[in-house]
């Protein structure tokens, strides 16, 4: 983690960021603009999150990605122009990035994250992963855990979409509104002990949450859970593991353009990953296959917005974050968060 000096707001920054300092403050603001992010991965969601960070005013933002804009870049990425196809998409996405907010200071970094030293990553305050593979993003999270950097990732996968955040020990403050006692001068009474909560007065209170490395979240083991146990442990987590493995093995994602041999391979891997997980295969039904292809762009938005939020909230340490998964299903409509880790 970055030691940073306290950030000054100038007169100009504060008429920019009125509206977010009347919302958390200024003392939030502060940590927020004395922040540096690293972002990986400009697709769809990257390009929501990096939206998201540069408007909320972080210091600086460095958008990495090795490979080069392709057609399917156009269903969900804004910041690549039309007619930048075969270009870096960190690169092509920068100009746009920039324009969003003058006063942050945007960086392009078009190098491999696998090929990156991890000493590299200490300049950071917070990182946050898309488009990457489980080993790397296991490694990455260990290094930040035991650097003081908090630690983000997320995925798009269709209609599906998921982030996790690893802020280790993290400490935040929550605004609550002030109880007062509310008594009729009576010394004996029921009246005495009412109190109630008063709408105009607010206090501000400390708390420390913990959370797992990312390795303990996906190496659980459910071959003892029960039932009731699973049912409410969202599907999407089964999912993501799947897909996962299915990135590992191909090196890329799921792709239309391969979709039926994809599909096939889909569900000969949920039938290996579920048993290696202790659960049965049919928690995962079939039709699992058709609804994991592409970025959706309405997707990135919803899981673009939670991400991006979570950073936020984690680096001006105000409210308190999710702990640790957010799912979101497109088909239903539905966002899920849940803690998941080794008990």
């Amino acid at each position: 983690m970055v030691e940073n000096e306290e950030a000054v707001i100038s007169e100009e920054e504060a008429a920019q960021y009125d509206r977010q300092i009347r919302l958390w403050g200024l003392e939030a603001q502060k940590r927020l603009r004395g922040s540096r992010v690293l972002l990986v991965g400009m697709k769809g969601l990257g390009a929501e999150v990096a939206k998201n960070l540069i408007l909320a005013g972080v210091k600086a933002l460095t958008l990495l990605d090795h490979q080069q804009t392709t057609p399917d870049d156009a269903r969900s990425q804004f910041l690549i122009p039309t007619g930048s196809s075969g270009k870096n998409r960190a690169e092509a996405s920068l100009e746009r990035a920039q324009n969003l907010n003058p006063m942050v200071e945007v960086k392009v970094d078009t190098e491999n994250i696998k090929d990156k030293p991890q000493e590299f990553l200490t300049q950071y305050d917070a990182v946050c992963l898309t488009c990457c593979p489980r080993d790397v993003m296991v490694r990455t999270d260990h290094f930040c855990r035991t650097h003081n950097i908090k630690f983000f990732a997320g995925d798009i996968f269709g209609y599906h979409g998921y982030m996790f955040a690893d802020l280790g020990e993290h400490e935040f403050v929550e605004e609550k509104q002030k109880v007062v006692k509310v008594g009729t001068g009576d010394e004996d009474g029921p009246k005495t002990k009412k109190v109630k909560i008063d709408p105009n007065e607010t206090t501000m209170i400390k708390k420390t949450v913990n959370f797992c490395h990312l390795k303990e979240a996906l190496e659980v083991d459910w071959s003892n859970e029960k039932d009731s146990s699973l049912k409410r442990t969202p599907s999407d987590y089964f999912l993501l593991q799947v897909l996962l493995k299915f990135r590992t093995v191909k090196a890329r994602d799921p792709s239309p353009d391969s979709y039926a041999d994809d599909c096939e391979l889909l569900l000969q891997m949920r039938n290996d990953v579920l048993d290696s997980l202790g659960v049965k295969s049919d928690l995962l039904t079939d039709e699992f296959t058709s609804t994991c292809f592409s970025e959706l762009a309405p997707v990135c938005a919803v899981v673009g917005g939670v991400l991006s939020q979570e950073i936020v909230k984690a680096l001006s340490q105000r409210d308190p974050p999710h702990n640790n998964f957010f799912f979101f299903d497109g088909l239903k409509s539905i966002g899920i968060v849940d803690c998941i880790a080794s008990k």
